[in-house]
């Protein structure tokens, strides 16, 4: 009965995906958001949504390079160990700006308020916001709000906006990904997705992680200050590492080689994923980069990354390899490997 099939040739059908209606899964920054940037957003936008996809755009404006960015945040709770919806609004806008080396300048702040929200909390929220801008040396300069009814909201929601400004020359973006590059990592992973988690009803569990929402762009200015050319920087919030590993070398068209021997996973959150049953890879960061650099510069980079505060932990976790275009593998510790896939929904929901 098999006479005539090649089976090399066969492959696992992708499951099917085919929703009437919005699911959680599409806020999860995986195969599903991208699917429904791809085969609705787009195709509703037409030729005014052309343009390179990421979570940064580079446009030029009388002869200035500019850098802007737009994110909504919906976290719950609105405050979690190491931070709050405030701080994390500004430090991930600053970083979406970071991530293409501009120096971020100026934000919008735009509120959505459900009916009944105590203003305590929203005046918290707001300081948080302003004390994040200082500390990141950028300017709320606009914004709006809105209210909308008990039913139809769930405490507040924000969204920013960012504008930033590139140097001559800066040129970083996932289609650069080159083989040979060395992948690099500022530090742990998965912290702030375990930290939201430790205090949601009903999965509460000690811990003691707290959220590492930060802004990046001072670690990014050292790491460019080294001469080095960059190739690519990327924050890998929803979707975690696994998500922008793999939107890396799908824009690329490289593989991408981890050592799961050096991927700096601190036993709170390995222990907690182990709980769970999810993988470190896969949950969100807020103060954490990803960096593919060329491999002669690589030390160098590492050196500026480790004597900045938020880079202390900094290490190589792979390489940047012209086998398995778009995929990315892990080398266990046995000697095996095993394909590190892009999630397909929501591990965490509203985890930013």
């Amino acid at each position: 009965m098999t006479a005539g099939l090649d089976f090399e040739n066969w492959t696992c059908p992708v499951p099917l995906r085919d929703h009437p209606a919005i699911v959680m899964g599409h806020g999860g920054g995986g195969a599903m958001s991208a699917e429904l940037v791809e085969h609705l957003f787009l195709p509703g936008y037409g030729a005014a949504g052309a343009g390179e996809l990421g979570d940064c755009a580079v446009v030029e404006a009388g002869g200035v390079r500019l850098a802007f960015s737009t994110d909504s945040f919906v976290v719950r709770p609105m405050f979690f160990p190491g931070g709050s919806i405030g701080d994390l609004a500004v430090n991930g806008t600053v970083n979406d700006l970071a991530m293409s080396g501009a120096t971020p300048l100026y934000l919008s702040a735009a509120f959505i308020l459900q009916e009944g929200t105590a203003l305590a909390d929203i005046g918290r929220i707001a300081a948080a916001m302003g004390a994040a801008a200082s500390a990141a040396g950028v300017r709320l300069v606009t914004g709006d709000t809105k209210v909308v009814d008990r039913r139809s909201g769930d405490g507040v929601y924000v969204n920013t906006a960012g504008v930033g400004m590139l140097a001559p020359g800066v040129d970083i973006a996932p289609r650069r990904a080159t083989a040979g590059d060395a992948v690099l990592v500022s530090g742990d992973l998965g912290v702030h997705g375990v930290a939201v988690l430790s205090c949601r009803e009903g999965v509460e569990f000690g811990t003691g992680v707290s959220s590492d929402t930060a802004p990046l762009h001072g670690l990014v200015a050292a790491m460019l200050a080294t001469g080095a050319d960059v190739h690519v920087l990327r924050d890998p919030t929803r979707g975690g590492v696994a998500a922008s590993l793999n939107e890396i070398a799908r824009a690329a068209g490289v593989g991408v080689e981890l050592g799961e021997r050096d991927l700096p996973v601190p036993p709170a959150v390995a222990d907690a994923c182990s709980l769970l049953g999810l993988d470190p890879l896969q949950v969100a960061n807020e103060g954490k980069l990803l960096a593919f650099v060329p491999p002669d510069s690589a030390d160098a980079v590492l050196d500026a990354m480790r004597a900045h505060p938020l880079g202390a932990g900094a290490r190589r976790i792979g390489t940047c390899v012209p086998d398995h275009p778009g995929m990315v593998v892990a080398r266990t510790a046995l000697g095996g490997t095993r394909v590190v896939t892009m999630p397909i929904g929501e591990q965490l929901p509203r985890i930013c």
